[in-house]
């Protein structure tokens, strides 16, 4: 009889042994999936409002002003020399922001 009782308080329900599993995807999706979905919205609406006069920063790492833009291109002029660069929209990895601007 007391083995039969034993016997019964060992045996763990299977839904209880998932919720550890369940715990640490929870926990991967608030810490890992939904900042990087948050992040990539944002990028994806800052280059969608680019605008000739806006001051970004590329990926590769030049910094120049839009004086040109079409579907997925940008023109580029960069300074000292005013040099025109053609660059990808999706290589815009900022917006700078005017020193007028706060």
């Amino acid at each position: 009889m007391f083995l039969n009782l034993f016997l019964l308080q060992q045996t763990p329900n299977s839904l209880v042994g998932f919720v550890p599993i369940l715990l640490i995807f929870a926990i991967f999706y608030f810490l890992l999936f939904l900042p990087m979905q948050r992040q990539k919205k944002n990028q994806q609406k800052m280059l969608k409002e680019l605008k000739n006069g806006d001051a970004v920063l590329t990926s590769g790492g030049i910094v120049g002003t839009i004086v040109a833009i079409d579907d997925e291109t940008l023109v580029l002029r960069v300074k000292p020399d005013n040099l025109k660069l053609q660059v990808a929209r999706s290589a815009v990895s900022s917006l700078i922001p005017a020193e007028g601007k706060k």
